[in-house]
């Protein structure tokens, strides 16, 4: 059983935004076309611009996710929204004008709801 801190909190946090990141986009299921899919030549093929791989979010990644996701439950709704924002790599700036504080406080109030969600995990018994 791992010891939990702020930092691995953090990091794990940061994990769940990379993998919700590369889960697939969610699309409407009743829109659909009877056209048939578009022959393409060779040199229309080598014309086209190249589209960015994209990778796909591993099963085990998203098992940390979902486990992750339900840490937020033992924080209160402003602290999941900092946690969550920072974890997204959102400027301090933007969230000092956010939360209507200076940096200094909103790095304290980040601090403090990264310790409660290390507590909190150190305290369960599995």
């Amino acid at each position: 059983m791992e010891k939990w801190n702020e930092k691995a909190v953090a990091e794990r946090l940061e994990e769940s935004i990379r993998t919700l990141r590369r889960m697939p986009p969610v699309k409407a299921q009743s829109y659909f076309t009877v056209w048939p899919a578009i022959q393409r030549e060779a040199a229309e093929i080598l014309a086209m611009e190249k589209k960015p791989l994209r990778l796909r979010a591993l099963p085990a990644a998203i098992d940390r996710m979902e486990e992750t996701l339900t840490w937020m439950l033992c924080i209160e709704v402003e602290e999941r929204h900092l946690v969550w924002k920072r974890a997204a790599r959102v400027r301090w700036k933007t969230l000092c004008w956010e939360l209507g504080c200076d940096r200094t406080t909103a790095w304290r109030k980040w601090n403090v709801a990264l310790a409660k969600i290390a507590a909190h995990l150190n305290s369960r018994k599995d």
